[in-house]
């Protein structure tokens, strides 16, 4: 929306050609801040098809509230940004529109499912981007891309008009959030996302970084789906930690947590599990559909192979291994039940003062299509929406192959404060987002 965008930027600038801005400031935080969205949120007059070729014509006729309430900040959007079919995959990558390119490497993937925006912020096209998460899906993209990602509290930003919505149990597991190429820009972008919500998150609270209890974690403990950590994200973690106990003087403690190793196995379990009131997780494959005939993954995979499937291979995937996570809800259960404890554990850990260390991901942005081998790497980031806890994905430099690396920031609920204020230290310390080329 390149014209309109123009337009509402002149006006901004009459406006402030007119009188003092501090006053606008005041009212509208985000004035004359060019912002895009990721296109399952409905953005008036937009594209809303969240990938799906049987959505190929929708256009959104009104806007998700965050989009709503950043607009009314003063924000700017100028469009809609790429993500994978039906915002399940860790590769944006669709039917509709194609497939994102990582702007430090074309060859390499953007993540998903808020790809588009982590491709587009990297490449400083935009300066603020509107993300969700169900599994990694702000964090991935944040990570490979070199940005800022923030995965709030859960329950604080609110999920209203995106495609797909979450229901059921998925409700306490979605989370939308700002991802943006400065550390700073984090804060007041939250702000206005969460709206009223925003005292839960605590972030008029001053931060002492000396008084905060960091822990750090090094990788899963060995689960056999996931890879193992490449050493140079090894190594930048660890730089971390010695820059922290040297600049700071604190002790950061090591931890093994136990459970973390199953941590793809209970989302996955807690994805397909009922919720309060016994009501089943909504099907993927009726989704796919989308309110017409479910799909048959099977049949989809047949037609796939021979050039004819309007879905993507992973969506297909997913579709698949849906129908096999049913044939054992006994399993499922103790792993929904592992999670519940593993949330007790982590929320006893870090307590009202402490920030945990861990990876982002197990590797820096693989190249385009290698996801499909290995399918579970987003364990890493998935196992905090069952948590609900907030993290914050900060970058760090780059790779000896001037790929991004990154690391979570982790913090018990409504401790959001705490993340944001450790990613600008870091941010300051590692030199932060590096414009592509310039490594």
């Amino acid at each position: 929306r390149f014209e309109e965008a123009l337009q509402e930027a002149r006006q901004v600038d009459r406006l402030l050609a007119e009188g003092p801005g501090d006053e606008y400031l005041e009212q509208f935080p985000l004035l004359g801040v060019p912002i895009t969205v990721k296109e399952a949120f409905a953005l008036h007059g937009m594209p809303n098809t969240s990938g799906l070729v049987s959505r190929r014509n929708v256009v959104a006729a009104s806007d998700a509230t965050v989009v709503s309430r950043l607009k009314q900040a003063g924000a700017i959007p100028l469009g809609v940004t790429n993500c994978s079919e039906l915002c399940m995959w860790y590769e944006s990558s669709n039917r509709v529109y194609g497939r994102t390119n990582n702007p430090y490497d074309l060859q390499r993937i953007v993540g998903g499912s808020s790809g588009g925006e982590g491709g587009v912020l990297a490449a400083a096209c935009s300066v603020v981007g509107v993300g969700s998460d169900i599994g990694g899906s702000i964090r991935m993209p944040a990570f490979f891309n070199g940005v800022f990602g923030h995965k709030p509290t859960t329950g604080v930003v609110p999920n209203d008009g995106q495609f797909p919505n979450a229901r059921g149990v998925r409700t306490s597991l979605l989370c939308t959030g700002p991802m943006c190429r400065y550390a700073e820009d984090l804060e007041p972008v939250l702000r206005v996302m969460a709206g009223p919500g925003v005292d839960k998150l605590k972030l008029n609270e001053k931060v002492s970084l000396e008084k905060i209890k960091f822990h750090c974690m090094d990788h899963d403990g060995g689960s056999v789906f996931v890879s193992p950590v490449d050493k140079e994200l090894l190594e930048a973690q660890k730089k971390v930690v010695e820059h922290l106990e040297g600049e700071l003087g604190v002790q950061v403690q090591r931890v093994a947590i136990h459970k973390m190793k199953y941590s793809f196995q209970i989302w996955s379990a807690t994805m397909s599990s009922k919720d309060g009131d016994g009501q089943d997780a909504q099907l993927f494959t009726d989704l796919l559909g989308d309110h017409g005939k479910p799909v048959w993954p099977l049949w989809e995979l047949v037609k796939w192979l021979v050039g004819m499937s309007s879905h993507t291979l992973p969506a297909i995937a997913l579709g698949l291994t849906e129908k096999v996570m049913k044939l054992n809800p006994g399993g499922n259960a103790k792993l929904v039940s592992m999670g519940q404890s593993l949330r007790e554990e982590l929320e006893a850990l870090l307590g009202p003062d402490g920030v945990l260390l861990y990876p982002s991901h197990p590797t820096v942005a693989p190249r385009h299509h290698f996801p499909i081998c290995r399918p579970f790497n987003f364990a890493y980031t998935a196992i905090f929406n069952v948590l609900g806890l907030p993290v914050t994905q900060c970058p760090l430099g780059l790779s000896r192959e001037g790929l991004p690396l990154g690391i979570q920031l982790v913090a018990a609920p409504y401790n959001d404060h705490l993340t944001l204020a450790v990613a600008c230290y870091l941010e300051k310390a590692f030199g932060g987002w590096v414009l592509p080329g310039k490594g």
